[in-house]
């Protein structure tokens, strides 16, 4: 995974506008937000199920680069006072307080366009117009109301009230879960000969590792350290939110990703050692500090 690490902040660079390019304030902040840092999670998902089902590492390239551009925007718009108000992002100041609101607004939005450009746009002849439409999609819809944007709006308007469990996931799947779902289905749509019965075991796995990823999140708010983290822990709980620690206590979360990692794999059977970073980053997600 180290080489597709690597291959994607090249990437990342190269399809950034330069911060020198006008204008230089919005571009540096774009910049600012996405390069250098960060646990770059769903790209890894784009390239780990890509290899498992053989697709070429050049296809996969823009589909794990648009991933990761709209994780940043996301991010951008999360942290803004009016969202959850956070001073800190990887370690660093968030994009509204090392700029300032309206820059980070604009910054987030032009990395939502840039996603979808860069989609649609580069590496035409690694994917079919069918699948390229199909990417850009999902993609799409991941972002939209009936995934990130739809999700932030339910926990927002979750706060200061305790959620059930199924009101809870049912959150998550849209807010993380979303996102997550479609990193590990652009990657398998990169290889033109998967089958639809291997797209249906990748989205039951990206699922549960997407739940996973938020319960682990929710549990390191809890227990994590700032300088671990990058961000400010005991933010659910200034704010009131509900989490799995908060509804079934830190060992009944840590039980229920577990579980989650379990039925994971168990969607993996069918597929070959080359599946093997998708298993590896499953138990990762459940088991990483930050």
């Amino acid at each position: 995974m180290a080489g597709s690490l690597a291959r994607l902040e090249q990437c990342l660079e190269r399809l950034l506008p330069p911060a020198t390019t006008h204008p230089a304030r919005l571009h540096e902040a774009m910049r600012y937000s996405v390069l250098g840092s960060g646990k770059r999670i769903r790209p890894v998902l784009v390239y780990a199920s890509g290899q498992a089902v053989g697709a070429a590492t050049d296809a996969l390239d823009v589909a794990a680069c648009a991933v990761e551009l709209i994780h940043a925007y996301s991010l951008i718009h999360d942290d803004l006072p009016a969202m959850d108000d956070d001073d800190l992002r990887r370690g660093k100041p968030s994009c509204h307080r090392a700029y300032d609101e309206a820059t980070a607004i604009l910054a987030g939005d032009a990395l939502q366009s840039l996603a979808f450009h860069v989609l649609s746009h580069y590496n035409a002849a690694a994917l079919g117009t069918a699948t390229r439409l199909r990417m850009l999609e999902s993609l799409a819809l991941a972002a939209g109301s009936r995934g990130m944007a739809g999700g932030q709006v339910i926990d927002l308007e979750a706060t200061g009230r305790q959620l059930n469990i199924a009101e809870l996931e049912a959150m998550h799947i849209h807010k993380t879960g979303a996102l997550i779902r479609a990193s590990v289905l652009l990657g398998a749509l990169c290889a033109p000969a998967t089958t639809d019965a291997q797209l249906q075991d990748l989205d039951r796995y990206a699922k549960c590792v997407g739940l996973a990823f938020q319960i682990r999140d929710d549990i390191l708010d809890v227990e994590g350290a700032l300088e671990t983290l990058g961000k400010q822990p005991g933010m659910d709980q200034q704010h009131e939110k509900s989490t799995y620690p908060r509804l079934i206590g830190l060992e009944g979360a840590r039980q229920r990703a577990r579980e989650l990692h379990v039925t994971a794999l168990d969607n993996l059977t069918g597929f070959a050692d080359s599946a093997d970073p998708l298993r590896w980053l499953s138990s990762y997600i459940i088991e990483r500090e930050r």
